[in-house]
């Protein structure tokens, strides 16, 4: 028989002491509380779709999910609903993609412009390459991790896009609980443009006080002593004394608030605004005027570095493909149609609005003296030009930095010919004499000679 301690078997006693002491270890394994079985519904199945992009040759895009943290995220994700993940070619991102801008994702201070990259190339739900819209219906949006949106477009049976990028591996990879699709470049979404190039800005002009222009005799036009103007104050010379004669921009000699040092670094914001043309998509021609068919994107570097400001009005692919070859091929064309679209103000989309909504029509300056843009209000947005040459302001702030703006336009804008009338001379009109007969002329003149001809009113 079992002792009884107090009318209680040993037993009973040494059961209970096993069952605390088992009880407390559970406790200090799993403080939380927790079940056990939570935890292990917790972990992602081998099957898993982020198991397959660790695992797949999309090396590059791992490495980076890897590096900014995001597997609980994407855990968390995949266990409340599918997910499809845009992966790029690893090639987009080994030598394709700007060095300086790979270089600021991976530092340590900007994870949050990394996280916001990789889950913009996120849809929180299954979008097989079936579910693509179709051409004729039109692009559809769909909303990202990173809380933007993603635009999907069919241009054909065969040709389907994301956002700026060719979709070329659809459903490369198919788990139950989502789908990955190659794409051909990296994806870039304006909030990270727009961190990149803030960084970069702040870099090249911190702790650095600009000097201030000097001043130049307006009867001689030569410059005089320097004199002490407040730190940042624009350029004494206007942007046309700067612009030397020619199919180009030329800086002048005399230096901005920049000084000889050049600080503001004019060429890196000219370089950050033509990708970021060619990031946000619909611009590559506009780009391709710049850096390759003129060298307007060098000089109006250094029209910027002197402490100058430039607003251009850049159209877009659909309307410089409209331009004809006699247009482009005259000597200096391709300048002078660049000139139109530079404004040597800084002008943002909700500055230019409030003007015409103000004043109805504002004519703005441009390079291409002596002739000026028209801007006036249309349909809710900024209308410039006349008639059928007019185009509407259709991606705004595409680039801002407070010294270059950006606004993109759905047209070629050509200046408004003056064709004065050519006055022709009014006819005058002659009156001829009838001629007389030779029989009338022998009559005068017998009539003459006899003094009688004054009475005949023929002779």
């Amino acid at each position: 028989m079992d002792s009884s301690i107090y009318g209680v078997s040993s037993s009973k006693i040494f059961f209970f002491a096993f069952f605390l002491s088992f009880a407390i270890a559970a406790l200090t394994q799993n403080p939380s509380g927790k079940s056990f079985s939570s935890s292990a519904s917790g972990q992602i199945n081998s099957n898993s779709v982020l198991v397959a992009l660790l695992d797949s040759h999309y090396t590059e895009l791992a490495e980076l999910v890897e590096k900014a943290l995001l597997l609980q995220t994407l855990e968390e994700a995949v266990g409340n609903h599918n997910i499809t993940i845009f992966a790029p070619r690893n090639e987009a991102l080994e030598r394709q993609l700007d060095p300086e801008f790979k270089r600021f994702l991976l530092e340590p201070g900007n994870l949050k412009s990394l996280q916001t990259l990789l889950m913009f190339h996120i849809i929180p739900k299954r979008v097989g390459s079936h579910q693509w819209p179709d051409p004729k219906t039109g692009p559809v949006k769909h909303n990202t991790l990173s809380n933007d949106h993603l635009q999907l477009t069919s241009k054909s049976t065969s040709k389907k896009t994301v956002g700026s990028a060719e979709l070329i591996r659809p459903d490369d990879v198919i788990r139950p609980d989502g789908v990955i699709h190659g794409i051909q470049q990296l994806l870039i979404p304006r909030s990270v443009i727009e961190d990149f190039n803030k960084r970069r800005n702040l870099e090249s002009i911190s702790a650095v006080l600009p000097e201030g222009a000097p001043e130049v005799d307006p009867r001689t036009h030569r410059l005089k002593k320097p004199a002490p103007v407040p730190a940042g104050a624009p350029p004494v010379l206007p942007i046309y004394d700067a612009m030397a004669p020619g199919p180009s921009l030329a800086p002048a000699p005399a230096p901005g608030p920049g000084g000889p040092r050049h600080h503001f670094d004019g060429e890196s914001q000219v370089k950050d605004f033509i990708q970021t043309l060619l990031h946000y998509g619909g611009y590559n021609e506009m780009a391709d005027i710049l850096v390759n068919l003129t060298s307007l994107a060098t000089e109006m570097g250094r029209l910027v570095s002197e402490g100058y400001v430039i607003t251009v009005l850049a159209p877009n692919d659909e309307a410089m493909a409209k331009l004809t070859t006699d247009q482009l091929s005259e000597p200096g064309a391709p300048e002078q149609i660049i000139y139109y679209h530079i404004i040597p103000e800084y002008q943002t989309e909700e500055s230019m609005y409030n003007a015409v909504r103000r004043f109805g029509k504002v004519r703005y300056d441009t390079l291409r003296l002596p002739h000026k843009v028209v801007a006036q209000e249309a349909d809710g947005s900024v209308k410039f030009g006349h008639g059928e040459g007019s185009a509407y302001l259709f991606d705004p702030d595409i680039y801002t930095d407070g010294r270059i703006s950006v606004q993109g336009i759905d047209g070629v804008l050509f200046p408004e010919e003056e064709i004065e009338p050519v006055m022709k001379p009014a006819a005058v009109k002659v009156s001829s004499k009838p001629r007389r007969g030779k029989l009338l002329e022998v009559g005068c003149w017998m009539l003459g000679t006899l003094g009688q001809d004054s009475r005949f009113q023929s002779c």
